[in-house]
């Protein structure tokens, strides 16, 4: 059996939304842990600035008492899961970091400041937007315009209260100074037509961590909609042959 695996889904996301597709297939050969972050699916929204370092523990206290895991983080996801392999050495045994990064660039800043400057304002607006940065181009424009009505009007009615949080965290979190510690095989996933995170922002993750793989996926910022029988494909094969 490979090895347990842990889900650490991204800002504005919840497990349900970043990995379902995902979950029927990964857990037919090992055990699947997850937690919703603070703001996101039953878990309550918090009342202070969140910390990496929280998310990372309550991540990894997910898993019980299974000895190792497997953490695949996703986006803001990435950052939790590389803190959590740092902070539980014995625990995690390997890393899969998908359309992650180190620390953003400006580019992104300005569009999750934007993104956190439209949560007080109409929902149909906040929606296009998120659309606008989240899919790749291609899928985007090979999308109907009854496909994009359905995904306009399920972003708007299940976008997580604690958005603002998470967003916060991420224009906060540089592991720069960290990567460069991590002892854990690791396979990094770039999505070339990321409009969110640039694919070259992943690559410069995967370059800092040592000994790092690189594979890359033909999809945006939601490889779980754009190209989800690839993305297992990636995650199995390295879990199975590391």
């Amino acid at each position: 059996m490979t090895p347990a695996l842990l889900l650490a889904h991204g800002a504005g996301g919840t497990v349900r939304a970043n990995f379902g597709p995902l979950i029927p297939t990964l857990s037919r050969t090992r055990p699947v842990f997850s937690v919703d972050f603070p703001g996101s699916g039953k878990t309550p929204r918090a009342t202070d600035p969140l910390e990496l370092d929280d998310l990372a523990d309550r991540l990894v206290a997910a898993a019980g008492d299974t000895p190792r895991v497997a953490v695949l983080g996703y986006s803001m996801g990435c950052a939790v899961a590389v803190r959590a392999a740092l902070r539980h050495p014995g625990r995690v045994s390997h890393l899969v970091l998908t359309a992650g990064f180190a620390r953003i660039d400006d580019e992104t800043r300005a569009r999750t400041a934007e993104w956190r400057r439209l949560l007080t304002g109409d929902r149909a607006e906040l929606a296009g937007f998120i659309m606008s940065v989240v899919l790749g181009g291609p899928y985007h424009r090979a999308m109907t315009a009854e496909q994009v009505e359905g995904f306009l009007e399920i972003v708007a009615l299940t976008l997580p209260p604690g958005v603002d949080e998470q967003l916060d965290l991420v224009q906060r979190i540089d592991l720069t100074a960290e990567l460069a510690d991590l002892d854990v095989p690791t396979l990094v996933i770039g999505t070339k037509h990321d409009r969110l995170i640039a694919p070259a922002t992943t690559r410069a993750l995967a370059d800092a961590i040592p000994g790092a793989r690189w594979a890359e996926l033909d999809s945006g910022h939601a490889p779980a909609l754009e190209a989800p029988a690839e993305w297992i494909r990636l995650i199995d094969g390295f879990l199975t042959r590391p």
